[in-house]
């Protein structure tokens, strides 16, 4: 029912590195597991909209309207322009071990929710691409459809979680160099910012 077709060109869009992936991997280091798994769980349930949308058939609108995907594009530029800002300014990260302080994880999840929900690659991958793999000759399109995008969904989660635990195992390593952790961070957010800018000049 499910093509290795399709389970090769997911996992290769999961495994990209992009805009989920630094947020979990840039909170796994500077906040820990915890926060690693929150973000993950927020960048997976970005997924939703764009997964709903392609089963509603929204997939003709964004195609054939350029102001449409204008908007969304523009839309995740600005908010990853502003995740570069806040990231920058953030001193939270730098104090990997001060005790009694909370992580706001829910915080955490919300903007990996943000972060998917304002990325226009998802909307064309839920949207035009991945009803490609769906057979003509199958009886309830809609079923398979959900099938596919749960199947996605499952990956990113696995994936971000993996990359986000990976990057808390070598924390340890980089709290002993406040340097280096400063320059992480300002690392991270100019990746969200060329993400943001490159983003907003990208032609549909």
């Amino acid at each position: 029912m499910v093509s290795g077709e399709f389970l090769l060109t997911a996992l290769l869009v999961v495994l990209m590195p992009g805009t989920g992936v630094i947020y979990t991997v840039s909170n796994g280091l500077f906040l820990g597991k915890k926060a690693s798994i929150a973000a993950a769980a927020g960048c997976t349930a970005g997924i939703i909209p764009h997964l709903t949308a392609s089963i509603l058939g929204l997939s003709a609108i964004l195609h054939t309207s350029a102001v449409s995907f204008q908007i969304v594009k523009y839309a995740g530029a600005i908010y990853l322009l502003y995740l570069a800002w806040a990231t920058w300014r953030d001193k939270s990260g730098l104090n990997f071990n001060k005790p009694g302080e909370p992580k706001n994880l829910r915080l955490i999840a919300k903007r990996g929710f943000l972060i998917n929900i304002l990325n226009p690659k998802l909307s064309i991958f839920f949207l035009a691409f991945l009803p490609l793999f769906v057979p003509e000759n199958t009886t309830s399109p809609t079923l398979h459809l959900t099938i596919l995008s749960l199947i996605f969904m499952a990956m990113t989660f696995i994936v971000f979680i993996l990359y986000g635990l990976s990057a808390s195992g070598v924390r340890h390593y980089v709290t002993r160099s406040p340097n280096f952790v400063l320059w992480l961070q300002r690392s991270f957010a100019a990746a969200f910012a060329a993400l943001g800018i490159k983003l907003a000049t990208a032609e549909q």
